[in-house]
């Protein structure tokens, strides 16, 4: 198993739970596994949905921004890696 590095958070919307993660690197996908690793603390999660523009996206390339739901809070700067199998 490893660690892909994805992208990084670049907004958080506190009352609602979504992260906007402005991808950097390969691509992101509904039923990804991911990592988040911030400041002082990581956690897993599995991609359930994701937005461009309000509109709900099966993935995200490199160079674009999506909003996704996190599971626990973040913060701006915190890194999405995918975990790769």
């Amino acid at each position: 198993m490893s660690d892909v590095l994805v992208g990084k958070i670049t907004h958080y919307f506190d009352k609602i739970g979504v992260a906007v993660v402005e991808i950097t690197d390969n691509t992101l996908k509904v039923g990804d596994k991911i990592k988040i690793k911030g400041h002082d603390k990581e956690f897993e999660q599995e991609v359930s949905s994701m937005q461009v523009e309000h509109q709900n996206v099966e993935q995200a390339a490199k160079g674009e921004a999506v909003g996704l739901k996190v599971d626990q809070p973040v913060k701006e700067g915190d890194e999405v890696y995918k975990i790769e199998e």
